[in-house]
């Protein structure tokens, strides 16, 4: 009696994607197949050794109009088994519904809502003027480094004549769905500090856990004063504001040797309404305050700042918010709080939005016991269907002409 489209969600829950050894291939050999039942064209490019991407096509009417993206990721980051109530990787529903596995909310879910809601319109004999891609990428948990960012620099992609494109959004407790246009930057710093070495029982000066100090200090009063503001502002959502967070300690040899070398490394995500010059002068001023011998170096400096649109004249959000607003659907416009692929593809000046119709749904990607309930899943569907309706039928615009 279940639904054939719950059916198929829980057989992709099942192939275990997690890291940090993803069955790509079975995967990819199950997306294939529902493609082909589909009748969707089916192309799959190895972006680098053991990464690839899978591309399946519905044509459009009108092949030279820009093309609507629906991107998703295949990977799953991994579990705790002792804290989950059901395997995770068994899918498990229980009586109210709510399908247990990782991978149920980020975002396997939103890969088989794509395809049901063109086996829906497909089966209602419908055809839209543009072109659909869904592509199905590896490797986002970890960067996306060997999957979406050497895919948009391909030939491959660029033959996909993007014109907007959807990608992964969150889960929200509330009645609201949130929908993100843009990303804040992900910044990994490495301060290392060099002092004076020596004995442990002696007051030696210019020691490199004095700077550290300064520099700890000064990088946790910034983070203070940033949680501050958003506790102090209820306009303003994780994203409006610059993340900073200590995540690694390193230095020492010995109880009783003072270290001539120390080193911290901090995560920090700056959002696009941020000076990154501006910012990076901060870190410099506070690292020159510790004293002598304090450097920095970067692990990841994502410079891109491109946002999306969300102004009723620009025609894919024209036709999105439409959408929304026929459904009754409340939205949340937010600055995505962490980093997704799509801040590769606004980087390469195509429009896209992070969005996962999943509202009245805690918030439990990369948490224990993950879920998301059968009707909220189904919804989705239906959701996907009436915004690939309006995106595939956007007039031709002015450069298309």
């Amino acid at each position: 009696s279940e639904n054939p489209s719950v059916t198929l969600f829980r057989e992709y829950l099942r192939i275990d994607t997690v890291h940090p050894k993803p069955d790509y291939d079975a995967a990819v050999r199950f997306l294939e197949r529902v493609g082909t039942e589909l009748g969707l064209a089916c192309q799959k490019v190895e972006v680098c050794q053991g990464r690839v991407v899978l591309i399946l096509t519905w044509q459009g009417t009108n092949p030279r109009l820009r093309s609507i993206l629906l991107n998703s990721h295949t990977d799953v980051v991994p579990v705790f088994e002792e804290h989950w109530t059901y395997p995770p990787f068994e899918a498990v529903k229980d009586s109210q519904g709510n399908i247990y596995a990782r991978g149920a909310q980020d975002m396997k879910c939103v890969s088989i809502q794509y395809l049901e809601a063109i086996r829906r319109l497909k089966t209602e004999g419908k055809s839209f003027p543009r072109t659909i891609h869904l592509t199905f990428v590896p490797d986002e948990e970890v960067g996306g480094h060997k999957g979406m960012e050497m895919f948009v620099q391909r030939p491959e992609f660029k033959a996909l004549n993007v014109g907007f494109a959807m990608d992964e959004g969150l889960a929200s407790p509330s009645d609201t769905f949130s929908v993100f246009y843009g990303e804040r930057s992900p910044w990994w710093i490495k301060v290392k500090c060099m002092g004076s070495p020596g004995h442990g029982s002696r007051f030696i000066t210019n020691t490199a856990a004095e700077k550290m100090h300064k520099v700890i200090n000064s990088f946790l009063a910034f983070r203070e004063s940033e949680k501050q503001r958003l506790k102090s502002d209820s306009s303003l959502t994780l994203g409006d504001v610059t993340s900073l967070n200590m995540t690694m300690l390193e230095g020492g040899v010995s109880f009783n040797v003072v270290p001539s070398e120390m080193a911290a490394s901090f995560d920090i995500r700056i959002p696009p309404t941020v000076d990154l010059k501006a910012f990076e002068e901060q870190v410099a001023t506070w690292c020159r305050g510790a004293g002598d011998g304090v450097t920095y170096e970067f692990h990841q400096k994502c410079m891109d700042q491109h946002i999306t649109s969300t102004e009723e004249s620009d025609p894919w959000w024209k036709a999105f918010s439409g959408v929304c607003r026929d459904m009754k659907l409340q939205l949340k416009l937010e600055i995505f709080p962490a980093a997704t692929d799509s801040r590769y593809i606004r980087a390469v000046r195509h429009p896209a939005i992070g969005f996962s119709p999943m509202n009245r749904t805690p918030v439990l990607l990369h948490d224990h016991n993950e879920f998301l309930n059968e009707q909220v899943f189904l919804r989705g569907i239906e959701i996907y269907a009436c915004l690939l309706t309006a995106l595939a039928s956007v007039p031709p615009l002015p450069a298309e002409r």
